[in-house]
């Protein structure tokens, strides 16, 4: 496999110490945009990392190769593609990068123009900072996970992508595409501390405006994102589900109108928090008289707020998904296809998933002779 030549990001070199979660999530990030990502495996699986193999999406695009980190042969080998690479990313805990010898202030030596990213769940300072942690501790200690369930239940857990690639893939690439743009304008590099608990914390600024103003409450299912009746999931009579979010005024009058509920008074009062309970109920009751493909003909497409709720398999059969190319499969897998789009620099199809070391080779080939 060469090297992806096409989108906004072709010609950034990004090197990746092999890790898992948000780190290669990132990577996949930039490579899906044309930047030549770089994952430096290990040589062998170690016991606890999960090997998906040809399965392993976050690697797609992505160049590969394998070196033993212990060893002074393979940290120069490392050191040496940090001279060639405008960023790096990698996801170990606080302190095992420079106990390996290649910390920042040794990397930034070799290449003072390199971005030099950390993604970690509390960060690179804190109390917590050395602690082990999954994304649902992250979320929970930021107050991103508050506001997951209804009152009398505790929080979901919701999957890995509030805080993993929410909080942390989308903000290291942020963060490694600012620090890139400062480098070629001032020749200086930088670190870029990005913790899934900032990440999620920051995402919360929507919820703290609205909490500020008295629209959100501490309790859980008294506020306009968690609380009614016209914000929520209901089950169908086939036991599939839809979701309905008709916040604003006029989409709550056509929601209403399109159920034959607007002559009804209980129903005029959507707003009154002291009706939400026994209108979620009622809501409940009528969802469950129609099969979801019936609901999806009468409210799919008007401004009711309407979608059914789909598994990954039926998102990617859906017509409008299908329609804007959402989804392809590749050697098999299922895949969602690059986003954003650019219409100058469209990105390529996602490209092939590699091998573990496949491209030693054509890495250092291509990398130092430039």
């Amino acid at each position: 496999m060469e090297k992806n030549g096409n989108g906004p990001l072709a010609g950034l070199k990004v090197l990746e110490i092999a890790g898992i979660g948000p780190g290669p999530f990132c990577g996949m990030l930039l490579a899906d945009l044309g930047a030549d990502v770089v994952v430096v495996d290990r040589q062998q699986a170690g016991a606890d990392d999960i090997d998906l193999g040809p399965h392993a999406i976050s690697n797609r695009g992505k160049r590969s190769i394998a070196v033993d980190l212990k060893t002074v042969e393979g940290v120069e080998t490392v050191l040496t593609l940090i001279e060639c690479a405008d960023a790096l990313i990698e996801g170990m805990r606080p302190g095992v990068m420079e106990r390996l010898g290649l910390g920042p202030d040794i990397c930034l030596q070799r290449n003072p123009r390199l971005v030099y990213g950390r993604m970690t769940g509390w960060g690179q300072t804190g109390p917590m900072a050395h602690a082990a942690g999954h994304d649902l501790n992250y979320v929970a200690l930021s107050g991103a996970l508050w506001y997951a369930g209804q009152p009398g239940h505790p929080p979901l857990v919701p999957p890995s992508l509030v805080g993993d690639v929410g909080g942390g893939s989308m903000y290291l690439a942020v963060g490694l595409l600012a620090g890139v743009m400062h480098a070629r304008a001032t020749g200086c590099g930088q670190v870029v501390d990005a913790a899934i608990v900032d990440g999620s914390a920051h995402m919360t600024n929507l919820l703290l405006a609205l909490q500020a103003t008295g629209q959100m409450q501490a309790a859980r299912g008294q506020s306009l994102l968690d609380g009614p009746h016209w914000y929520n999931t209901y089950q169908c009579a086939d036991g599939h589900y839809v979701s309905v979010g008709s916040l604003e005024p006029k989409f709550y009058r056509e929601l209403r109108e399109r159920l034959g509920l607007e002559a009804d008074a209980d129903f005029a009062n959507g707003y009154d928090r002291r009706h939400w309970p026994q209108l979620r109920e009622r809501l409940g009751a009528l969802f469950a008289q129609r099969t979801r493909a019936e609901w999806c003909a009468l409210l799919e497409g008007t401004d009711a707020c309407f979608a059914p709720v789909l598994t990954s398999d039926e998102a990617a059969g859906h017509p409008h998904m299908l329609a804007r190319d959402v989804y392809s499969r590749e050697g098999g897998t299922l895949q969602a296809n690059p986003a954003p789009r650019f219409s100058a620099t469209p990105a390529a199809k996602p490209g092939a998933i590699p091998r573990r070391g496949q491209h030693r080779d054509s890495v250092l080939r291509d990398w130092l002779a430039t």
